[in-house]
């Protein structure tokens, strides 16, 4: 929940107004709400000062959506950004290690960028599963210019602190506009509330796709 929890901070510290929705057949069917109002559930967030788009979702993306997602971002909005930004949490395998940052490039110039930044490039090889995931494929094959930041945090619970460590220390050096993450700090206690009972309904989904998907076998008491 790492990117989650920094994007919804830079949606509101930037004060973006909603630019557009995105919908689809493959989203749970759900009504999502804000201080009693009913609103969209995925939106796409935009400002010009500085000029930014930011993608933000109330409901679990489940697996099944991730295509129709990927394909939405990258054939109706590429057009409109010069290259992306996407942000991933990895579970960190010692206490010590929360906050630490690395990134991955898709092009020669944002290798480049994270160098000067000071940001760690992985080492190694590995995967990258996931909406993440997809949409780093997808602009690396589209010809989007992205780079995707990854931060080591607490496996078990939402990790605002994570969150202010991969906006501060790698988030801000790429970009050019500050963001405040003390109320990241603040509000620690509600924001693990929040996104846990968002994982708490990709968890119940997910369960509820895997027992609909499970063939049904007559008993032999029947």
């Amino acid at each position: 929940m790492v990117a989650s929890i920094a994007v919804d901070q830079i949606t509101t510290q930037l004060q973006l107004a909603q630019h557009g929705k995105i919908v689809s057949d493959d989203f749970p069917p759900v009504a999502a709400f804000n201080d009693g109002r009913v609103r969209d559930a995925v939106r796409v967030y935009a400002g010009e000062d500085p000029a930014i788009m930011t993608l933000q979702s109330d409901l679990p993306i489940p697996p099944t959506a991730v295509e129709s997602l990927r394909q939405c971002v990258l054939n109706d909005l590429a057009e409109e950004f010069s290259r992306a930004v996407l942000l991933a949490g990895s579970p960190a395998e010692a206490e010590e290690n929360v906050g630490d940052v690395v990134g991955v490039a898709t092009t020669d110039e944002l290798e480049n960028e994270l160098r000067d930044a000071g940001i760690t490039l992985a080492e190694g090889s590995g995967v990258i599963g996931g909406v993440t995931g997809a949409l780093l494929a997808e602009c690396y094959h589209g010809g989007v210019p992205a780079a995707i930041l990854i931060v080591q945090s607490n496996p078990y619970i939402p990790d605002p602190a994570a969150a202010r460590a991969v906006i501060e220390n790698a988030l801000e050096p790429l970009v050019k506009f500050d963001i405040d993450t003390q109320e990241l700090l603040e509000q620690a206690e509600e924001i693990r509330r929040q996104k846990q009972q968002v994982a708490e309904q990709l968890r119940q989904y997910q369960q509820q796709q895997r027992e609909q998907e499970q063939p049904q076998t007559p008993s032999m008491y029947q």
